[in-house]
């Protein structure tokens, strides 16, 4: 008996030792643990950003060449017929909105879906124009139709969707 109780006075406290011990290392783990991860955060942030801003930049500059004020002058040609200007047109806005497809990951939904809708806004005007001018019309007949239904409008979008992708970069500063 006087055994067991020598054995409980040794086993005691090393058993209060260990669990001490555990309850440090543990806290002391769990701290790297959340300094590792937030030191990845911020790694990842220092990464991503740069990308996100120039998204934001790409898909800027995507919106105002797709303006028709920009696109008709540096598109037009006057040797082409108002058909074969709509096929130009059509062309360059699906080129330019191919070529940018890669920066709806960097944006919210809501700024991608408002850059599609400014191309498919543009690829309506076009159309709603070329219909109603004569199958011989000139490129020029054409530019004129287009740039009278856009000035035509109360509320143009591609100023929206540029208002709402430069609040967007703010929220993030």
């Amino acid at each position: 008996m006087d055994q067991l109780l020598d054995f409980a006075k040794i086993l005691l406290p090393a058993g209060l030792v260990l669990y001490a011990m555990y309850l440090v290392v543990r806290a002391f783990v769990q701290k790297e643990l959340r300094q590792s991860a937030l030191e990845i955060q911020l790694k990842s942030k220092e990464t991503v950003l740069p990308l996100r801003l120039q998204a934001y930049e790409r898909l800027t500059l995507l919106i105002e060449r797709l303006n028709p004020n920009n696109l008709l002058v540096r598109l037009f040609d006057g040797s082409l017929s108002a058909r074969q200007f709509q096929q130009v047109l059509l062309r360059e806005i699906r080129d330019e909105f191919n070529h940018n497809l890669s920066q709806q990951i960097y944006v919210s939904e809501e700024a991608w879906n408002l850059v599609k809708n400014v191309r498919e806004d543009l690829v309506m005007l076009i159309n709603g124009a070329v219909t109603a001018l004569p199958d011989d019309a000139p490129a020029l007949e054409l530019s004129k139709a287009v740039l009278q239904a856009y000035g035509n409008r109360d509320n143009e979008l591609g100023s929206y969707a540029l208002s709402q992708l430069k609040s967007e970069i703010q929220e993030t500063f």
